[in-house]
């Protein structure tokens, strides 16, 4: 009986403990996004700076996903299937993203790549600016958004072993046929997983990109800077408005790595 009371209790704490940090912040954007009328949640869903910061973080989310999950794969392949000096030191740097501030990052970009930096006046010299302009915020992206894919393939490339490569590599296969064949369905949640993170995280960033955009309206400024510089001038309608829009993508992010966890499960059930 006082077992059963305990986990209850916990179970209460639990709820509590969400309920107050997560749902009702969440519950709040929503009636906030609302207070003036849904006339004024479609102004800002129509008006062009908000456009142009969806389209502008979609576009940054295209590159930096696709980009983060080929060298994610590759280097999970490096790290896990090829003896490789330093290896050990290489997972350590791929983890820095997760634990450097966004604002260190942004900082360290302007350092390489800015109008100063080591390679970014080259760059200026020859009419292509990095810093305060779209390339810089997509760096910014990879940057903070780089470890996931590869914290997922990992672990799942180490659960299901060399057995197989190893019994198609002794048939004739290629090694690239061997990949594509045995490797890429043996790990697909896997990267299916890091990528949901992935693409969650550069919807989401914030810091490292504020640091290297230059925060123009219309030019250089994303869905969370959209947030931030609407709330700042008072343009409370707007900035709730957004904001209930990228909670309502991140409940979608949580429904997909739900459904490919679950997906995940119902296979090794099945296999």
């Amino acid at each position: 009986m006082r077992a059963a009371w305990t986990r209850r209790g916990l179970i209460t704490v639990a709820l509590l403990y969400l309920g107050a940090i997560l749902v009702i912040p969440l519950v709040a954007v929503f009636f906030r996004a609302f207070q003036d009328g849904a006339g004024a949640v479609w102004d800002t869903l129509t008006s062009q700076p908000f456009l142009h910061a969806m389209w502008l973080t979609a576009l940054i989310t295209l590159i930096a996903v696709p980009l983060n999950t080929i060298f994610g794969v590759a280097f999970a392949l490096m790290v896990v299937r090829r003896k490789v000096p330093g290896r050990n030191i290489l997972n350590l740097f791929v983890d820095l993203p997760l634990a450097l501030s966004p604002v260190v990052i942004g900082l360290s970009l302007i350092l390489v790549w800015g109008m100063n930096g080591w390679f970014g006046g080259w760059f200026v010299d020859h009419g292509f600016r990095i810093i305060y302009a779209v390339p810089g915020m997509i760096l910014a992206t990879i940057f903070v958004s780089l470890p996931f894919v590869v914290r997922e393939v990992v672990p799942v490339l180490r659960s299901v072993g060399t057995d197989q490569e190893e019994a198609a590599a002794m048939l004739g296969a290629s090694p690239m046929r061997t990949f594509w064949k045995i490797t890429l369905p043996s790990i697909r949640w896997g990267i299916a997983y890091g990528v949901i993170l992935t693409t969650a995280r550069s919807l989401g960033e914030f810091g490292a990109v504020a640091v290297v955009s230059g925060h123009v309206s219309g030019k250089t400024e994303t869905a969370t800077l959209f947030i931030d510089s609407s709330y700042t001038l008072f343009n409370e309608p707007a900035a709730f408005t957004a904001a209930l829009v990228l909670a309502v993508i991140a409940v979608i992010v949580v429904v997909g790595v739900n459904l490919v966890v679950r997906k995940e499960e119902l296979d090794g059930h099945h296999s």
